[in-house]
């Protein structure tokens, strides 16, 4: 007998309909996978014929075929499991064999219980667009599935039931009352208390360096920070994502699906509310950081979307792990190739790097000497290309901290401050970017060259200083470009319309460090 029921498999963030069909007939004793299974999906006939047994059914020795179709779409991971368990209880007649508007999803444990998936929440967008009525995924996943339905990204027909075992999914398919849908509330989840581990009014001295970092988060700009040891520079940077924007659903959403499908969210929390903080260890290989490996898997870099990506002792890092930033740092996308498919992943991140000016630490001692020599210190500096640098905004000086200021009674401006004139920032580039019929963007970090025309004019007198600054510092045509969309954002945060000189200059000196560090 056949049985057919709806299932699904992760392409990148999303998910694809899987149509799993189940036959049993009499025969040699087998079972059998096709439809291009991975190896965890191979290994599932113990998984479920164990699983079935000890939820108390009996399978007589029968010739088994699943087939996952479409057949030449590769099919991943272990969520195969509880669909394929549940058509052949369907096929053997031994629970009710309708399966047309439900959507089912899980891993056995061999004592019939299931365990949490990846991707509930893309399985659960999917779903709703295929018009599925009924979604049935572990209770672990459940309120993640909900996310989608009480956010109305899925349509309202669809439910989302979570089940904590085979016997449990039985009872619900043969139509058990007592299973009632799960919902979330996404206000709830939003208005959670936010806590970060580093406010700026903690942070001593480093006024100009908080300064750049305001300017940094207002505009999603890229941020290197040079300075010797115990200058201040990792506390600044996990300082940052207390002064950035809180995340709108859109963003939230987004960010989600990634951590989803690598089974990344916190227990309880099947939203993310607030902006990933990533910072990777200086041994992280290219693959890790950008992403790909023999599954495919998102790296450090999507991992990041619409957060921080903070590399620290930035020259510490491999050369060619370094060299891959340089892509998606201008497509804030990821594109993994494979002979059997190609995977895009987002990749809108804030780049945030420290490291110190020499591998001794600070470039000079007390006596002006070099701390290293010449020769070991460039090539300490040349693991970071030109290229890359030219793709980062802002360059800040971190100096060490006066002992007058830590010992100073004064209290700096707090994060919520500074987190209040970025969002008034941000507030205005929306109303911009929302007003125009060019491509739609966020923050000035991501204008194009069309929207660098049209939103950042300079008077006479201003082109002819950056004209001048490009000259003398030997800048590219990407710098200039850079320069411009700082001096924007620098405007927007003094409440401007027209970008004035002033802002001008104070967006070159974020670009000192390409004439004045790299030539110690």
């Amino acid at each position: 007998m056949l049985s057919t029921l709806n299932a699904a498999t992760l392409t990148g963030i999303d998910a694809m309909k899987v149509t799993v069909e189940i036959n049993v007939t009499s025969g040699i004793p087998s079972f059998t996978v096709v439809g291009l299974p991975d190896n965890a999906i191979r290994e599932s006939r113990e998984r479920i014929l164990t699983a079935v047994r000890n939820s108390g059914f009996t399978i007589p020795p029968k010739k088994i075929t699943v087939n996952l179709a479409p057949a030449d779409i590769k099919k991943e991971g272990t969520a195969f499991d509880l669909p394929v368990a549940i058509g052949l209880l369907g096929s053997l007649d031994l629970i009710s064999n309708h399966f047309d508007d439900t959507m089912i999803m899980g891993e056995l444990a061999l004592d019939g219980s299931l365990r949490k998936i990846n991707g509930a929440l893309p399985v659960s967008i999917m779903a709703g667009k295929e018009q599925i009525k009924r979604l049935i995924v572990p209770q672990a996943n459940a309120p993640e599935a909900a996310v989608a339905v009480a956010a109305a990204v899925s349509h309202s027909g669809i439910e989302v039931f979570g089940v904590e075992s085979l016997n449990e999914t039985v009872a619900l398919i043969n139509g058990n009352p007592a299973h009632s849908p799960v919902t979330v509330n996404i206000d709830a989840l939003f208005h959670g208390k936010e806590d970060y581990p580093v406010d700026f009014a903690d942070i001593k001295g480093q006024e100009s360096a908080k300064k750049a970092l305001e300017i940094a988060a207002a505009g999603g700009h890229n941020v290197i920070m040079i300075g010797p040891p115990g200058s201040g520079k990792t506390m600044l940077a996990k300082g940052l994502p207390g002064i950035l924007p809180p995340l709108c659903f859109e963003e939230s959403l987004e960010t989600t699906k990634i951590y989803s499908v690598v089974n990344l969210l916190e227990k309880g929390q099947p939203l993310m509310v607030k902006r990933p903080f990533r910072s990777p260890h200086h041994t992280t290989s290219n693959v890790a950081l950008i992403g790909g490996g023999a599954t495919a898997r998102p790296g450090e870099v999507s991992l990041a979307h619409n957060g921080i990506l903070f590399l620290d002792e930035l020259p510490e890092f491999s050369r060619n792990a370094l060299e891959v930033l340089r892509q998606p740092l201008e497509d804030r996308e990821v594109t993994v190739s494979r002979i059997s498919m190609t995977t895009k992943y987002p990749a809108g991140f804030m780049l945030i790097a420290a490291m110190n000016p020499s591998p001794a630490g600070a470039l000079k001692d007390r006596d002006g000497n070099l701390t290293a020599p010449p020769k070991q210190i460039q090539r300490y500096l040349s693991k970071i290309s030109g290229p890359l640098l030219d793709r980062i905004d802002i360059h800040i000086d971190v100096p060490k901290v006066e002992n007058a200021s830590l010992f100073a009674s004064s209290t700096a401006e707090n994060s919520v401050t500074i987190r209040n004139r970025v969002i008034a920032a941000r507030a205005v580039q929306q109303h911009r970017f929302a007003s125009t019929t060019l491509p739609k963007i966020h923050t000035n970090a991501q204008m194009s060259t069309r929207h660098l025309k049209s939103f950042c004019h300079l008077d006479r007198e201003s082109s002819q200083k950056l004209m001048n600054a490009m000259n003398r510092m030997n800048l590219s045509a990407r710098a200039h470009d850079r320069i411009l969309k700082v001096s924007r954002t620098i405007a927007d945060l003094d409440g401007c319309e027209a970008i004035a000189m002033k802002h001008l200059i104070q967006a070159i000196q974020y670009r000192n460090l390409d004439r004045d560090f790299w030539s110690f």
